[in-house]
């Protein structure tokens, strides 16, 4: 996106952050409602829990990521890419010792695991979709390497 002009702006307009949480949080909150419900629909109150539990999980796990980027986007670009790789790994550690811990403390009759796995998948996949997309609509101005010659 250009930069907002004072005279000519719009209060309205989203930064590139905004735009791609938007669109990835509207998709993916719509998905996860949509699986909670079927998942209470055919697993009951277990389906419930499993669905839900995925729908928080999956999104504060990319949530993260897009504070990240928006909090090191003035950093150099070498700090940048070692906080986006400590912040993935530590995403990956914390999500397995997340699963771990309900693997362990809950039932299967309480967390259906089935319906936890569609549900996460299905609103991973939506929420890439969506960022995707708002990433095609907006219009970067990126340098050019310069021409050798």
């Amino acid at each position: 996106m250009a930069p907002l002009d004072k005279n000519n702006a719009s209060k309205t307009e989203l930064t590139n952050d905004q735009a791609l949480w938007r669109g990835a949080i509207i998709p993916a909150t719509v998905v996860a409602v949509l699986a909670v419900v079927l998942a209470s629909f055919f697993r009951g109150r277990s389906g419930f829990w499993g669905a839900l539990l995925a729908g928080v999980t999956v999104i504060i796990f990319f949530s993260v990521h897009l504070l990240v980027s928006r909090m090191t986007r003035d950093l150099d670009p070498m700090a940048t890419m070692a906080l986006a790789m400590f912040s993935y790994f530590a995403k990956v550690i914390l999500m397995g010792a997340f699963l771990l811990i309900v693997t362990k403390t809950t039932s299967k009759a309480d967390v259906d695991r089935a319906s936890f796995a569609a549900s996460a998948l299905t609103i991973t996949a939506v929420w890439l979709a969506g960022e995707i997309r708002a990433f095609l609509r907006l219009r970067f101005q990126l340098p050019l390497p310069p021409a050798k010659g």
